[in-house]
């Protein structure tokens, strides 16, 4: 499954119906589907903050692995091409420890945090374009059924 910023409102439908009701007023609920994740949250330019939309993002993701074994989470951090690679890479770094703790805050149960930075390394194209969309996280979650 995978959740995007844009895609937030799709997966919020799918939750709230993933259960049905059935006679007696009782609720019948599926169990947790433990297959994993990959998530994307966004940055604002020179930030490490995780904005409102990102949390949200992060929650619905943490939520989604209830009931799983996490096995492994992967954060990468990212960044454009502006500044110096230096500077970007720290911001990465800063980036993916945000992630982790915006994570856990959100309740994802423990596992195993592997914390990555690229900084700004692929931020431009063959043709010198910068990509902006490089202010980022991107976030696995390696989830399994419970033992």
């Amino acid at each position: 499954m995978r959740f995007e910023s844009a895609g937030i409102g799709v997966v919020a439908i799918a939750l709230v119906l993933s259960g049905c009701a059935s006679g007696g007023g009782m609720m019948v609920r599926k169990p947790a589907v433990c297959a994993d994740q990959t998530v994307q949250v966004y940055f604002d330019p020179d930030s490490a903050e995780v904005t409102r939309e990102s949390r949200a993002v992060l929650r619905q993701a943490a939520a989604a692995a209830k009931g799983c074994e996490v096995r492994k989470v992967s954060v990468l951090g990212l960044a454009d091409a502006a500044g110096t690679p230096e500077a970007n890479m720290a911001l990465s770094e800063k980036r993916a420890q945000s992630v982790s703790a915006a994570l856990q805050a959100a309740g994802l149960p423990p596992g195993e945090f592997e914390l990555a930075a690229q900084g700004q390394a692929g931020s431009v194209t063959a043709t010198g374009q910068a990509a902006p969309l490089r202010r980022r996280a991107d976030i696995t979650l390696n989830l399994a059924m419970p033992d």
